[in-house]
């Protein structure tokens, strides 16, 4: 079973590597391109066989280790 964990800052914490982004975007002509946050992504392939067992494992691991839950905000989803 796979778990998705997507890791964003939370609202009101600078990002300077959406800034970045969103400015470069700009400079190629994408002006359509309005404020852009950037966050990460983490793929955990799990021996669990329970969905609801492997979500709440994978929040831990996210609370414990994966996210900054200060400046950060997560989200679990499972597949598979």
């Amino acid at each position: 079973m796979k778990a998705i964990v997507t890791i964003m800052l939370k609202n009101g914490v600078l990002d300077p590597q959406g800034k970045a982004i969103g400015h470069a975007l700009n400079n190629l002509g994408f002006d359509q391109v309005g404020e852009v946050r950037m966050g990460k992504v983490i793929e955990l392939e799990l021996t669990e066989t329970d969905a609801a067992n492997a979500k709440e494992a994978a929040e831990e691991m996210a609370r414990k280790l994966l996210a900054n839950t200060v400046i950060e905000s997560f989200k679990v989803e499972i597949v598979g």
